[in-house]
């Protein structure tokens, strides 16, 4: 009995001894947890937020395009005779009126002396001819002034007549001639000119055809060149895309660098193609040709609508965190996030569309939400 008694009270003793590490353990624990609760407030991770915001979406296709010079092509002789010499190479930028080669001219201006000989006689020709007309009209003033004479002569009269109306007609032939003339000098000045083959626009010379002393005919190519500054763009667009693509419609344009681009309508080419069921589109481009080194023939890709313009609330893709179970985001609501799952839709640009779980204007945090918990204390970057 004295044994049962013993072991009673020891174990009383125990549990009171147990009870009393037990509160004192809860009493650190509260005393840790009011110490370290302000500072982990205090280490409240910082983050950046965005709006969720409402934007027009326009459905798009990307078709294949390629850029094209507005002029480009042959540059030709425009009159016969041998190479004298070039003033260009291939790669060489020129600008209009430039000189690319010359022809001998030696022929021509033996030409253009002779026209202006020619010339200068037929002008002494009409100096000749106007006195003849003088002289005559004097002959036939006298002859007037004696026809109350006895020795007024009627036949003679009228041959002096007749021989001012032939003296004026000769004048006006060798009028005539002296414009024949001038035609003939100015024909010789202009094949002169021609001798000298220059840039008909801005460009740069692709090719040379021919080389110094060849001889060329009329027509001849001599270089090849092509207007790498006035590019534009040429897609073949599906027949059921072409309703969407009026004049002056803006579209996007990619380069093969991956830089983007605003581009427009110019013109809509109405022949179709009855094997591929597409239409050229040509598209006029504001490009930095500083930047980017663009060429004839090189490859774009046009985003053509496809649909209807809308408006649509998105979200930016950096505050989307794919679950198992579907995407969440953390809103930001004070200096709390809240977790809120989301439905979204089809990309536009960086940004999402929202089917559901958000509205218009909530910030939701698209920086430092990998690590965050539902309810967790947040500071917003750039909050008063």
């Amino acid at each position: 009995m004295e044994d049962i008694l013993f072991s009673r009270r020891a174990y009383g003793i125990g549990l009171r001894s147990r009870t009393r590490l037990l509160t004192g353990l809860l009493l650190t624990i509260c005393t840790v947890l009011t110490i370290f609760t302000p500072a982990m407030a205090q280490n409240a991770p910082l983050v950046r937020v965005d709006l969720v915001r409402v934007e027009p979406l326009s459905q798009t296709a990307a078709v294949l395009g390629r850029l094209v010079a507005r002029q480009a092509g042959d540059v030709s002789a425009r009159i016969n005779g041998p190479i004298e010499r070039f003033n260009v190479e291939v790669g060489d930028r020129v600008e209009v009126g430039q000189v690319l080669a010359t022809l001998t001219n030696n022929y021509l201006l033996a030409q253009l002396d002779l026209a202006s000989g020619e010339l200068a006689v037929a002008q002494a020709n009409l100096k000749t001819r106007k006195a003849r007309v003088t002289l005559t009209k004097q002959s036939l003033a006298r002859l007037e002034r004696l026809k109350k004479s006895a020795a007024f002569n009627q036949s003679r009269y009228e041959d002096a007549k007749q021989e001012v109306i032939i003296a004026q007609a000769e004048v006006t032939q060798a009028e005539a001639t002296i414009l024949s003339r001038i035609a003939e000098m100015r024909s010789a000045d202009i094949n002169l000119s021609y001798a000298t083959i220059t840039a008909p626009y801005n460009g740069v010379v692709t090719r040379r055809m021919t080389e110094a002393g060849a001889y060329v005919q009329t027509g001849q190519a001599v270089v090849q060149m092509v207007a790498d500054r006035s590019l534009e763009i040429e897609a073949d667009v599906p027949f059921r895309f072409i309703g969407g693509l009026q004049i002056g419609t803006k579209v996007r344009v990619a380069l093969d660098d991956s830089t983007t681009h605003e581009a427009k309508v110019r013109a809509v080419v109405p022949n179709e193609n009855p094997l591929t069921r597409t239409r050229a589109v040509r598209f006029e481009a504001s490009f930095d040709y500083a930047e980017s080194p663009l060429a004839n023939e090189q490859s774009v890709t046009v985003y053509v609508p496809v649909g209807a313009q809308r408006d649509v609330l998105t979200v930016h893709k950096d505050a989307i965190i794919k679950r198992p179970n579907g995407a969440i985001v953390y809103v930001a609501e004070g200096d709390t996030a809240k977790l809120q799952p989301v439905a979204l839709g089809i990309a536009v640009g960086n940004r999402l569309i929202v089917e559901s779980g958000l509205q218009e204007g909530q910030k939701v945090v698209v920086r430092g939400n990998e690590r965050l918990r539902p309810g967790q204390s947040i500071i917003v970057d750039g909050a008063s």
